[in-house]
């Protein structure tokens, strides 16, 4: 297993081509990590972030439960061993346009408020996130308010 996640890193930071840097397989590693990160950040993992982030997974990236839970693994090894969000964000940046980045920002606010609480850890980690996917503060807000009205 943690070859498999070295090896997969390794391909993440080093890509052999430029058609490899938007494989829709980083990219959903990338965004799925992003998730991942909001929901462990309060140091409160819940069932209900849990269940968030999968079916997040599900809706975004047209993927069954398991294959949900084996990307949410995957991810949550990447997390591990990143040092920033950049390594995410940039990949993000050259593969997805800007209503998938603002579907990705709007996930990111279902997870952190599925417990009912949101942290001052997992608002700040959205905000830098959206900064990084160049997501303007109108956009943050919006979707932050959209998330929170509809419960």
């Amino acid at each position: 297993m943690l070859r498999k996640l070295q090896e997969f890193y390794n391909q993440l930071l080093k890509p052999e081509s430029p058609s490899e840097i938007d494989s829709e397989h980083q990219l959903k590693l990338a965004a799925t990590a992003l998730m991942v990160e909001v929901m462990r950040v309060d140091d409160r993992k819940t069932d209900e972030e849990i269940e968030t982030v999968v079916g997040a997974m599900m809706m975004k990236f047209s993927i069954n439960r398991q294959e949900a839970e084996t990307q949410l693994e995957l991810a949550t090894g990447e997390l591990h061993d990143a040092t920033d969000y950049y390594q995410f964000t940039s990949l993000i940046n050259r593969g997805y346009g800007r209503e998938q980045k603002l579907l990705i920002i709007e996930f990111l606010w279902k997870i952190a408020y599925a417990d009912g609480v949101l942290d001052m850890h997992e608002e700040y980690v959205i905000r830098k996130v959206s900064d990084l996917l160049y997501v303007s503060h109108n956009d943050f807000i919006r979707l932050k308010e959209k998330v929170r009205n509809t419960g």
